[in-house]
């Protein structure tokens, strides 16, 4: 009985997100990135937000913009970037690939950092998610404790 209903489950899961990403869907969503599990040599824990824009330029292929900013005691990070997101078998897994500038307002310093991230889209209704993930950013500083390591969590509005 308990593997039927684990099966049962993953199957609505799967059906509820079939429609959500085809060719032509728009994306809206907001992120708090870190959630004081974030880890960089730089500035240890930190909490950060961030918002995105898509658009599916086909079934399960998203590409995105985001801008964020970063705020603590020392400084202050804003950022933009772009990316992209593969949905994998309209199940809401996705895998994701981003390049970000950021700069770092007391050192005035611009960083470029590539990231990936795993997550997963889950559907509270027919368009809002709420979309846990874990990512890495890279920095190209030369110092390495400025890549980023953490779990961030969001919102998505698909139409």
């Amino acid at each position: 009985m308990k593997k039927l209903l684990i099966v049962l489950i993953a199957l609505t899961a799967t059906l509820r997100a079939s429609a959500q990403f085809e060719e032509g869907t728009i994306y809206a969503g907001a992120s708090l990135n870190g959630l004081d599990f974030s880890y960089s040599g730089a500035k240890k824990l930190a909490l950060d937000f961030s918002a995105k824009g898509g658009y599916c330029l086909s079934d399960n292929l998203m590409v995105l913009a985001n801008v964020g900013v970063d705020t603590n005691s020392d400084y202050t990070n804003l950022s933009v970037g772009v990316g992209g997101r593969y949905y994998i078998i309209q199940n809401g897994i996705y895998l994701g690939v981003n390049a970000t500038l950021k700069q770092v307002d007391t050192q005035r310093h611009n960083d470029f950092m590539p990231g990936v991230e795993v997550g997963y889209a889950f559907f509270v209704n027919k368009h809002c998610t709420i979309e846990p993930a874990i990512y890495y950013d890279q920095s190209f500083k030369s110092h390495k404790d400025y890549s980023q390591f953490g779990l961030r969590i969001g919102i998505g509005i698909y139409l």
